[in-house]
């Protein structure tokens, strides 16, 4: 809940918050007795009684039919199990009925009345309306029952009072934080009345209400928090069961109802426990209760592995001790309140955190054991099961800023940071986390980013002396920061668990402004730019509880090759997850003209219906696709480039330069403009980004892997010669005597071999690409333009209208086709169409050529591929790569091995 902050001074007129909680006078200045008569009356609350706390949120005591499902768990308890419970409720929260909280509109109403605004009296007449509809629903509209008589009389004469008291307000125009915690705890109030009253209405007659501020005993602190008077609490409650309960009473049968939120300080004045007060004051029921167990009913399943709404594979978590949960909640987890564990800690109680609208969902235990998670029965162990059982959660703390203060005047000189510090607290500043380096050169720090200017304002102050002699640098604000945490009771013991850590971070492009872990290790915490915080989230997250490597794919081009492509991630992603810890996701797809674009991994099986609605894409912006990736909770981004666009190679650059890796068979930025193809490769160095493109020369076959082993290596590379074009294989591996040319180019085109224009393949620039790309790996500078190339369609056929007239006329010169052939024949040769690099002379070419039918090229089949290499190592018998270097299968399984060692690079198996 949220409450006005700061505890205010005491009124010089308090009377009126005095006597105004019920029942204060009767039990004031009660002290706890150690004689037998006080262990006596206190025994009905030992431990041994067994007595069991839940305490409901605002969102679970929202309205009459949450208010019923609350009293069917109770009755399960207490009329089915005998157990002796305790109940602390919430005012009601919001609902669809009614969505602003009760405790936001008694909050309302006070500051309507600060600023003299009747519009009070409203606020407090739909709270009554709310409640007594409430009353009815629950404990019927007979006005002859009792139990709603009485509760409407009451609920009318606090409304009058409220209304006597906002009108005192509207006169002064002032109002203060005693006065309006007196007022905001009147929510409590009339929710534990309703719902005590409908027990008994229910046949739980025993049923009974403690107003918590006949029984809390509390005094303001520092931090907006309060000091608990456990004794006084404690003689309180005994002297409050002294009361209600006769000796004798079977407490199972005996609920109790609590107030939460609302307390008393010991002068009687009516106060609160402040932000979070409500499970504060579960816990601490259950602390004065000695209580078995907690269970804080809320509206999530448990404490989650990390924050849900940013990281969609969070989890609830079965287990956390007292620790984790405090460090988790410190950092800003929707847990408890770090406040919240201390009462049931230092008792050593147990709490449980259940999901009251998912009772199937276990919940999260928190308590003193030291315990690992195991997988489930049957999911096996996973690649990050060890880290599982280190790391518990991560949480983030937003909008902060580091303030940093260094210079050689710090080194050696005692009490600086007591300075630094002190000056800090003085000016009311929070710190949340502190980094000194050991030298005492620099001692930089985190606060909220509001606090940062007054932080930088009062150290300057303070040293402006040091500063203006030069032994102090200025003081520096970092500003838009996060604080990740990760915390875990094991971390002490698990050695890398702080390398996973920044591998994963680094891994994801984010860097580490500062860092911060103390010997006892239950939290390593590092501060990050603002703007990759659910980056880093969900890469960390990843690391530890999912798959090692987690990347986010946007494929181009979902033509023949593509669509192969994501049927292959289809059919193996989930093993590559399950055994290589590898999370391949692929986030967008996009054609020459749409897009389609998914904060959800896309779903593979109907990637093509959802592609072809018009309702679901939009038109392809190239830049918005690339920033689409790079905004997704994934760490990794990368695009694969399956289109033979060079329109889309112009994209590279900018693509790489925002930390998107790039995968690709496409040619044309490795036989491009030499400028735009060195430019790429200097982004790899540069922004640690990564290019593979083994497709782009031997489709599924490990060329350029190859070449780069053997440079890396320290071999060098003097030629390449090779058949590098599947279609042209085909071709002259069944252009024999007797065979027309023409006839086997239609039967290539007919079997699917060649592209739809087979002067496309025939005009050999396909060929020319690839000796282009192999000459600049084996580091000869050629542009594409520097090759001869022997095309294969006649001059006068390269201006035919279509693929269908260039057929049509192809057999008028089959006679010059068949020539070459019987000329090679007669040597005992066969025609090859090859590629060549001659390192040497710098040169490339492409031409048809003949060869002996012992050479390796004579022995090729079908759409095979070869290359030969002659290197200093491989000189006498050349290295021979060979295999399918066409179709669609093998080129799509090229650049998923592409995507593959990409992975590896970031830590994947390989």
């Amino acid at each position: 809940q949220q409450h006005p902050p700061a505890t205010p001074p005491r009124p010089s007129n308090s009377k009126l918050f005095a006597t105004s909680v019920r029942g204060s006078g009767a039990i004031k200045g009660l002290k706890p007795k150690e004689s037998e008569e006080a262990s006596r009356e206190s025994q009905w609350r030992d431990k041994s009684q067994g007595w069991v706390v839940w305490k409901f949120g605002g969102t679970c005591v929202a309205g009459p039919d949450r208010l019923r499902k609350v009293a069917e768990l109770l009755e399960k308890k207490v009329v089915g199990e005998k157990q002796k419970l305790a109940v602390v409720l919430s005012a009601m929260g919001s609902s669809a009925e009614e969505p602003v909280k009760v405790t936001d509109q008694l909050l309302r109403a006070v500051r309507h009345a600060t600023e003299r605004d009747d519009e009070y009296k409203n606020d407090l007449e739909k709270l009554e309306q709310l409640h007594i509809k409430a009353a009815q629903q629950l404990l019927g509209e007979d006005e002859t029952n009792p139990l709603l008589r009485e509760y409407r009389e009451s609920l009318h004469e606090d409304i009058k009072n409220l209304k006597s008291m906002l009108r005192a307000i509207t006169i002064v125009g002032v109002s203060s934080t005693a006065f309006s915690d007196f007022v905001v705890g009147h929510g409590e109030l009339w929710n534990s009345r309703l719902f005590t009253s409908y027990l008994q209405h229910s046949g739980i007659t025993r049923a009974r209400m403690v107003d918590a501020r006949d029984v809390l005993v509390v005094e303001p602190s520092e931090q907006d928090t309060v000091e608990v008077d456990y004794a006084a609490s404690s003689a309180n409650l005994d002297a409050w069961h002294r009361e209600h309960v006769p000796p004798g009473s079977d407490e199972a049968a005996s609920p109790i109802v609590v107030t939460g939120f609302i307390a008393k300080r010991s002068d009687g004045r009516a106060t609160t426990l402040r932000r979070n007060g409500s499970d504060y004051s579960g816990t601490i029921m259950s602390a004065l209760l000695n209580a078995r167990s907690i269970t804080i009913w809320t509206d999530v399943d448990g404490v989650y592995s990390a924050d849900p709404r940013k990281v969609i594979e969070a989890e609830p978590l079965q287990h956390l001790t007292y620790n984790e949960a405090w460090e988790l909640s410190y950092f800003g987890a929707n847990v408890l309140h770090p406040r919240s564990t201390l009462p049931a800690m230092k008792h050593d109680i147990p709490i449980w955190i259940k999901n009251f609208f998912n009772l199937e969902a276990e919940g999260t235990l928190i308590d003193s054991n030291q315990s690992s998670r195991s997988p489930a029965p049957g999911t096996g162990v996973r690649v990050g099961e060890r880290w599982r059982n280190v790391i518990k959660g991560f949480a983030t703390i937003d909008d902060c800023a580091l303030v940093n203060i260094e210079g050689t005047g710090m080194v050696g000189v005692p009490g600086t940071a007591s300075r630094i510090f002190g000056r800090v607290r003085d000016a009311g500043i929070n710190v949340i986390m502190i980094s000194q380096g050991s030298s005492e050169h620099s001692v930089c720090f985190a606060v909220k980013g509001e606090d940062a200017p007054l932080a930088c304002e009062v150290l300057r102050d303070e040293f402006k002396e040091y500063i203006k002699s030069g032994l102090l640098d200025e003081v520096s604000v970092i500003k838009d920061c996060t604080i990740l945490a990760a915390v875990g009771s094991q971390l002490n013991r698990a050695i890398g668990a702080s390398a996973h850590m920044f591998t994963a971070l680094s891994n994801a492009n984010v860097n580490i402004r500062a860092t911060a872990q103390g010997c006892s290790e239950h939290n390593v915490t590092v501060v990050i730019n603002s703007k990759h915080s659910t980056r880093a989230l969900e890469a960390v997250h990843s690391a530890f509880y999912l798959s090692n490597i987690t990347v986010a794919v946007g494929l181009v081009g979902p033509g023949l090759v593509g669509a192969t492509l994501l049927n292959q991630f289809r059919d193996q992603l989930a093993v590559l997850k399950q055994e290589k810890g590898i999370d391949v996701r692929v986030h967008g797809i996009a054609s020459s003209k749409n897009m389609l674009l998914s904060n959800e991994p896309i779903d593979l099986n109907n990637w093509e219906q959802e592609f072809a609605d018009t309702n679901k894409t939009e038109i392809c912006d190239l830049i918005q696709f690339k920033d689409h990736l790079v905004s997704s909770s994934c760490p990794i981004p990368v695009i694969i480039d399956c289109s033979a666009s060079d329109f889309v190679s112009d994209y590279y650059v900018p693509w790489m330069e925002s930390g998107v890796s790039v995968v690709t068979p496409n040619k044309k930025v490795n036989s491009g403009p030499l400028e735009r193809y060195r430019t790429v490769k200097d982004l790899q160095e540069k922004q640690s980004v990564h290019y593979f493109y083994e497709a782009t020369v031997g489709a599924g076959l490990p060329v350029i892997a190859t070449l780069k082993d053997l440079i890396n290596s320290g071999d060098h590379i003097r030629s390449i010669e090779g058949i590098f074009s599947g279609t042209l294989s085909y071709i002259f591996n069944n252009f024999e005597p007797g065979k027309k040319f023409s006839d086997i180019v239609k039967e290539a085109k007919a079997g699917g071999y060649t592209e739809p224009d087979p002067r496309d393949d025939l005009s050999g620039m396909d060929v020319a690409r690839k000796v282009t790309t192999l000459a600049r790996e084996s580091g000869v500078p050629l542009e594409l333009s520097e090759i001869p190339v022997q095309s294969l369609v006649p001059s006068e056929l390269e201006a035919c209208a279509s693929a269908e007239e260039y057929l049509e006329k192809l057999p008028e010169f089959d006679e010059e086709m068949s020539k070459l052939q019987e000329e090679a024949a007669a040597k005992g040769e066969v025609l090859r169409y090859v590629g060549a690099v001659d390192v040497a002379t710098g040169q490339g070419s492409v031409e048809l050529k003949s060869y002996p039918t012992s050479h390796p090229f004579a022995q090729l089949k079908g759409t095979d591929n070869i290359i030969l290499c002659v290197t200093d190592r491989y000189t006498e018998n050349p290295l021979v790569i060979t295999g399918p270097g066409a179709g669609a299968e093998v080129t799509a399984g090229g650049v998923f091995s592409d995507l593959i060692r990409l992975c590896a690079h970031f830590g994947a198996p390989s």
